[in-house]
């Protein structure tokens, strides 16, 4: 865990400030296995620690119902910034920054920027205190560089799994996208909602590439998704029972959406989405997902029958076009 800022002492002081009885603490799966040491600093602090041994998805994914079946008077959880309006339980949010060297990565990033000049620049939490310090890179190597501040994130530049307004605010005055950050998700993301090229620089790794390749894929399958779900009749709405990725009313009104085109549909409430919990409605030809996004985009060919974000179930039903949906980016709202 050293190579993740824990804020150890703060959380401490925390503990002693609030007096709180019992601590529900919460951690992404890479930090998972901080938690008996984390546990140890709340129980030093005069509380009772439990740790959440489910899955964290990020910040929409707080375990309030969870928290107060154990009595818990505060949520400490780690990885992400404040997403959701919560007013049932306290919530210390740890942002979990990388205590990692980004200039390798973005040296190796640099050649293939060189065709464009204009730039912007994208990460997730973890980086975010390094922007300064790639602004210079960037700006050294004679690039223009652009940050975005769509308002809907606590940090410019910011992008997260299911929002990347940062992204789409500057789209109009950058040539290319520059995401600092591991793993290819965010990057394809990016790549998604905005249709610029898009070079992640990956510092865990100490290595750079282009992503536009795995977005074409992505839109090559979501297209085919949506082509095999037209031949479907019976639909499966997802309604997430987690906190933040409830959109009850989104699943009604695509239900009613699906119903005017003579498609049966079945809302479905759930709080895991897994291929295994689908494969048990036999009966269902496809799927609409109005819970996280990343289900439809990361884990589709995970699963066998189609399963559709809100906006291509618009597209399905001839609502919005193919085009229009780009536009808007992937995750924009669609009802």
């Amino acid at each position: 865990m050293m190579h993740f800022n824990l804020e150890e002492t703060r959380l401490k002081e925390e503990i002693k400030k609030r007096k709180p009885k019992i601590v529900f603490l919460q951690l992404p799966e890479g930090l998972k296995p901080a938690a008996p040491h984390l546990a140890s600093i709340v129980e030093e602090a005069g509380a009772l620690p439990i740790v959440s041994s489910d899955p964290c998805y990020g910040a929409c994914d707080l375990p309030i119902s969870e928290a107060k079946l154990l009595d818990a008077d505060l949520i400490v959880h780690y990885g992400h910034t404040p997403m959701t309006l919560n007013n049932e339980l306290p919530v210390v949010y740890v942002e979990a920054k990388a205590k990692i060297n980004i200039k390798e990565a973005l040296a190796k990033a640099l050649p293939f920027l060189e065709s464009w000049n204009k730039i912007g620049l994208v990460t997730t939490i973890q980086h975010i205190h390094k922007f300064d310090e790639a602004k210079k890179i960037l700006k050294a190597a004679g690039k223009t560089v652009f940050v975005g501040n769509a308002d809907s994130t606590k940090h410019p530049g910011q992008v997260t799994g299911c929002d990347f307004g940062n992204a789409q605010a500057v789209s109009e005055d950058v040539e290319a996208f520059l995401f600092v950050g591991g793993g290819r998700f965010h990057a394809i993301g990016v790549a998604l909602t905005t249709g610029k090229p898009t070079i992640i620089a990956d510092p865990y790794e100490e290595l750079a590439s282009p992503i536009n390749d795995d977005a074409r894929r992505v839109i090559m399958q979501r297209w085919g998704n949506i082509s095999e779900a037209k031949e479907a009749k019976n639909f499966g709405i997802l309604i997430s029972l987690k906190t933040g990725q409830m959109h009850l009313r989104d699943a009604l009104e695509i239900k009613e959406k699906l119903e005017r085109n003579r498609r049966k549909a079945t809302l479905l409430a759930l709080r895991e989405v897994t291929p295994n919990a689908l494969m048990q409605f036999p009966s269902l030809d496809a799927f609409v997902n109005t819970a996280c996004p990343r289900l439809s985009l990361d884990d589709a060919p995970n699963y066998s029958k189609p399963l559709l974000y809100l906006n291509e179930a618009l597209v399905l039903l001839g609502e919005m076009t193919w085009e229009e949906m780009l536009r808007r980016g992937w995750f924009g709202n669609a009802t």
